[in-house]
């Protein structure tokens, strides 16, 4: 059974309909002043403030979240080449070719690989067995 019926608030001395959160109403002072406040960062940049430059900087240019890896990685095939991959990533990493959360993502998609080699060796062997059951 529900403890309020249909359309009835929880809290009846919250906050009233149409009353706009804190947050929408100090952006909507912003706007009135947005281009003034633009400019004047951009002008405080330019004359040399750090941190105005930094805040332009970073909407201009965001910083780079992924970048393409290239890295030479043996055969994986059969769990003998996961693990030699896995070795490999692991000595980039340890070498700085490769920062460690590429290492990580490069050794999360071995692992991937490794599961589905483990998971298709499982069914052939259970496939074989099941078959020598079934033969006389």
């Amino acid at each position: 059974m529900a403890r309020f019926k249909p359309g009835q608030s929880g809290n009846p001395a919250g906050r009233p309909r149409g009353i706009k959160d804190r947050r929408v109403q100090r952006r909507e002072l912003f706007e009135a002043h947005a281009e003034e406040l633009v400019a004047r960062a951009i002008q405080m940049a330019l004359d040399g403030d750090a941190q105005a430059l930094r805040m332009c900087l970073d909407r201009i240019v965001p910083p780079v979240k992924e970048s393409p890896v290239t890295i030479t990685l043996p055969d994986v095939k059969d769990a003998a080449g996961c693990d030699a991959a896995q070795a490999a990533i692991m000595q980039a990493v340890a070498s700085g070719e490769l920062l460690p959360s590429q290492g990580e993502a490069l050794a999360a998609l071995v692992e991937h690989r490794r599961k589905a080699i483990e998971t298709s060796e499982i069914v052939r062997r259970i496939e074989a067995l099941e078959k020598r059951q079934t033969c006389p």
